[in-house]
């Protein structure tokens, strides 16, 4: 990665280090790109000085111990080589010190030797000491919290991915057909250069070619990205869209987004955006959840979870990093559906005061111009049961594709709901007349019915006949409460709120 490989890129650092910004905290794990990107900015007159964390001052260029400094053998002797008002140009590179800045493991030798050197480079003249923290995790301890910069390095572009993979074809002399690197392209979004070598040479490695076939092999070294991170979860799953039953606009829908989404690359060039995702509101147990897990099985990606409470964090920045890291996994793995469950509970911190809503505030500012300035093929799907304890912005045009509302299923619904469950579990059968329930399941969600259906054969397989008849069905049916009865008033206050918004319906009228 150098000055000349992304000029706007480099131009942007060397800005910051010309504005005097003393402390610059580059959270990243490719140490090579990273000195590459630090070396292209140096002046000519500029030393750079590198210490690692197993407390050894390294040649910044060879990488191999250096004497030239007599007692830095650990970081606080390291920074008081540097802490005086001698006139010198330096930048100092330290290279997974994060631990040494946690607030439970913190040197306060350590933050007063970083905040004087600061404080020199911003105020003295003729001292220009830059301090690059290259950190595999983001940690700013609070005294210097002002005084640090982040910089983060951009993945790839679709241009830059192209010039990879063409790159790597020519060196090996692999002819790749023009619709396969498209294709390739599009999986690729999300991956850094190495990450992008590394499957290359494993696509290599398997068959001596690298095609569109090779998609299958970036989806599963996208897996390994999100298991190791631990901030978002991968799901299995087998639900398809038949197994919702009605929802036939938001079926209609999702199966038009599919043919785009399963052809991004022919897509863009025919000048498509990239869907941006889906917000479904509606009724509990109507089909939201599953109808998440459709999706990704529609689009035949991969699905992941996002549980907003797994992002609070302890320490200052914190909790925004893992925001940063679920959102760079997400866009790793991508192309994939991203599912937030009950999006109002995720951000329920946002009517409070101080505290952890200030920190759920600025994680809603993060995911909010994430979703309206994304150009990656995540799909974002997100469920809300109550919508008015979503902040208006989320309504606003440009944050989500389009916008449903799922009500309590209509007797036709009600009927194919039974008519999937039944089915599913082999009882499907002349004995059960599904018309004759429809009239008594009158405000039943799609998981009263499901619950019913599950009771009722747990009741035949007790029985002597051992069958599922529409008796034992309507039976089940007068000892089960439906949603419409347990949450009478909240069924009400809910529907008094969707009265008040103009939602395209999940079903057909």
């Amino acid at each position: 990665m150098s000055r000349e490989d992304n000029p706007q890129f480099a131009t942007k650092l060397a800005a910051y280090v010309a504005a005097l910004r003393p402390i610059i905290y580059i959270n990243h794990f490719d140490s090579h790109a990273v000195d590459a990107l630090i070396a292209s900015i140096a002046e000519k007159d500029t030393k750079i000085y590198e210490y690692n964390e197993a407390g050894h001052h390294v040649d910044f260029r060879h990488k191999i111990p250096a004497g030239s400094l007599p007692g830095s053998d650990n970081l606080n002797s390291f920074l008081s080589t540097f802490d005086d008002n001698e006139p010198k140009n330096a930048f100092l590179v330290l290279k997974d010190v994060h631990r040494q800045l946690r607030p439970e493991s913190a040197d306060a030798a350590i933050i007063a030797r970083l905040k004087s050197i600061a404080d020199r480079t911003m105020f003295r003249e003729g001292v220009y000491v830059t301090v690059f923290l290259v950190c595999s995790e983001l940690v700013i301890p609070s005294e210097l919290e002002k005084m640090v910069t982040v910089f983060d390095i951009p993945l790839p572009g679709a241009r830059e991915i192209e010039n990879i993979i063409r790159d790597y074809a020519d060196g090996f002399q692999i002819p790749i057909a023009p619709e396969d690197i498209n294709e390739l392209c599009v999986s690729f979004k999300g991956l850094s250069d190495f990450e992008i070598r590394q499957i290359l040479n494993l696509a290599y490695q398997r068959s001596g070619l690298i095609a569109a076939a090779d998609k299958k092999l970036i989806l599963e070294e996208k897996e390994q990205i999100i298991k190791k991170t631990g901030i978002l979860e991968i799901l299995s799953f087998d639900s398809t869209l038949s197994d919702v039953g009605g929802l036939d606009n938001l079926k209609k829908y999702l199966q038009d987004k599919s043919h785009i989404f399963t052809h991004l690359g022919e897509a863009r060039r025919f000048g498509i955006d990239l869907p941006k995702g889906l917000l479904i509101v509606g009724m509990p147990g109507c089909g939201k959840s599953l109808t998440a897990k459709a999706t990704a099985s529609q689009f035949n990606v991969p699905l992941l979870r996002l549980d907003v409470g797994k992002l609070m964090g302890k320490y200052v920045g914190e909790s925004e990093n893992n925001m940063r890291r679920a959102i760079k996994t997400a866009e790793a793995v991508s192309p994939c559906v991203l599912w937030i469950d009950e999006l109002e509970k995720a951000f329920s911190g946002l009517s409070g005061h101080g505290g952890g809503s200030d920190v759920t505030t600025r994680l809603f500012g993060q995911f909010l111009t994430w979703l309206q300035e994304k150009e990656s093929s995540v799909y974002v799907v997100a469920t809300s049961n109550d919508i008015s304890a979503l902040p208006p912005e989320f309504l606003r045009k440009g944050r989500f594709d389009e916008l449903f509302l799922v009500d309590l299923p209509s007797p036709e619904e009600r009927r194919r709901i039974f008519e999937i469950h039944l089915k599913k579990r082999g009882k499907l059968g002349d004995q059960v007349d599904v018309l004759k329930l429809l009239k008594d399941t009158e405000g039943y969600s799609g998981a009263d019915i499901e619950s019913l259906v599950k009771d009722t054969v747990e009741v035949a397989f007790i029985s002597d006949d051992k069958t599922v008849t529409t008796d034992k069905l309507k039976a089940a049916i007068k000892t089960t409460k439906s949603i419409s009865v347990t949450l009478k008033d909240k069924i009400a206050q809910l529907k008094t709120i969707y009265e008040k918004y103009d939602f395209q319906k999940a079903s057909r009228d």
